[in-house]
This record gives C-alpha cells, sequence and structure tokens, in this order.
C-alpha cells in the first residue's frame, strides 16, 4: 500500500534497506569490527596531527626567517 504523502520510490527504499539489514545481520562477520574502525581512526587521527604540527613549526620558522630578513622583530 503506497502512502500517498511520501515519495513513489520510498518503499522501494526501504525493502531495499530491510533486505540489506537482513544480510548485514545473517552473515558471517567480514570485515574490520569496531574496535579495529576506533584503533584505524585514532592512527589516522595521531598522523594527522603530527604532520599538522611539522606544518604549523616549519612555517613558523619561515615566517621567522622572513621577518628577520625584512629587518623586523
Amino acid at each position: 500500500m503506497m502512502n500517498k504523502f511520501l515519495p513513489p520510490g520510498f518503499d522501494y527504499f526501504i525493502a531495499m534497506l530491510n533486505v540489506r539489514v537482513h544480510r548485514a545481520r545473517t552473515a558471517p562477520s567480514k570485515g574490520a569490527s569496531a574496535v579495529e574502525w576506533v584503533i584505524i581512526t585514532a592512527i589516522i587521527a595521531a598522523v594527522a596531527l603530527g604532520l599538522a604540527t611539522l606544518i604549523r613549526n616549519l612555517v613558523t620558522t619561515k615566517q621567522a626567517e622572513i621577518s628577520t630578513s625584512f629587518g623586523g622583530g
């Protein structure tokens, strides 16, 4: 029964979503678990933070060199 207030493809979307949820719940475990995703995300965040700190230090050093060469600071 189609609801006249919802877009026509909505029923199809819900049916496909239910199929995917059923497959996910009944399939054997594959891929990374939530804990593994947290660890991977933490490693990526740490690398990104390290790179940001390195870039900031390099930019600050170059800025100080430029300032000194123009007779400032």
